[in-house]
């Protein structure tokens, strides 16, 4: 079965495409070819000014972890021959405080759906019974659907596209270093570097990383900065442009947050 000729899939992949067309024809006379890409970086401005109010609890959550490290790696000590205490220990401080180790992960919750889309709008040649009129539109001259991969897989990528590409794509690498050495951590003390420089590399999902502990895991979180670049050479153009406006927004978004919410320093705590 195709899931996109499910009629609800569908019928949102058909709305997405009216959307995207009406932006682009809206944007041509001040943009000109380059408007279905334009298009896609307003949809990204939109998506992540709807979801400002989450990243402000995101702030919020690395916040609170960051106040809780001292007492996680005190929990860590006491119990690190009982894991399961340990577990518990852990769950119970987060519900005292009134959060939980994974508060602030939404933001990439719920934009996996709107990239999802973008994806599809990007691969399928018809939507809806109808020619997917997406696909005609280029940046630069190279078309929106296209991937790095899938061209040098197919033997027709060309000069001009390789810059396009390497440009966005090397563009979200810089982000990513950016955001790993504005975000990486001093060291605390107390044994709480690895809970620290997990909440830093993944956003919020990393306290888990906080019952390892271990110089291998944070090592690895602090590659996961790098994953989209990867992921953008998979995927359409499209949806690699709406990655490196994301990934942008969420670095000068983090960075203003944390002076309106700073962590609490680890000699402090």
């Amino acid at each position: 079965m195709d899931l996109y000729a499910f009629p609800p899939i569908a019928g949102l992949l058909d709305g997405a495409h009216t959307v995207l067309m009406t932006l682009a024809a809206l944007l041509e006379p001040v943009i000109g070819i380059a408007s279905a890409a334009a298009a896609v970086v307003l949809i990204t401005l939109l998506v992540r000014g709807a979801l400002i109010p989450v990243g402000i609890s995101q702030a919020k959550a690395e916040q609170t972890r960051s106040r809780l490290a001292p007492k996680l790696a005190a929990l860590q000590k006491q119990h690190k021959k009982n894991p399961e205490r340990l577990q518990r220990e852990t769950m119970k401080l987060y519900g005292d405080e009134g959060t939980t180790p994974f508060a602030g992960c939404l933001p990439m919750l719920v934009q996996a759906p709107v990239i999802g889309v973008i994806y599809a709008l990007f691969i399928l040649p018809t939507i809806a019974g109808h020619p997917n009129a997406l696909l005609e539109q280029t940046f630069f001259g190279v078309p929106l659907g296209s991937s790095l991969a899938g061209q040098i897989a197919a033997g027709t990528l060309a000069p001009g596209a390789l810059v396009v590409f390497l440009i966005v794509i090397a563009g979200i690498a810089v982000v990513g270093e950016l955001t790993r050495r504005v975000f990486q951590p001093s060291t605390p003390v107390g044994g709480a570097a690895g809970t620290n420089r997990a909440d830093a590399s993944a956003g919020g999902a990393g306290a888990s990383a906080a019952l390892l502990a271990a110089p291998g895991m944070t090592r690895a979180l602090g590659a996961l900065q790098f994953i989209t670049a990867v992921i953008a050479i998979f995927v359409p153009l499209a949806a690699a442009l709406y990655l490196l406006v994301t990934v942008a927004w969420t670095l000068v978004q983090r960075m203003l947050l944390r002076r309106r919410y700073p962590l609490v320093e680890a000699s402090t705590a």
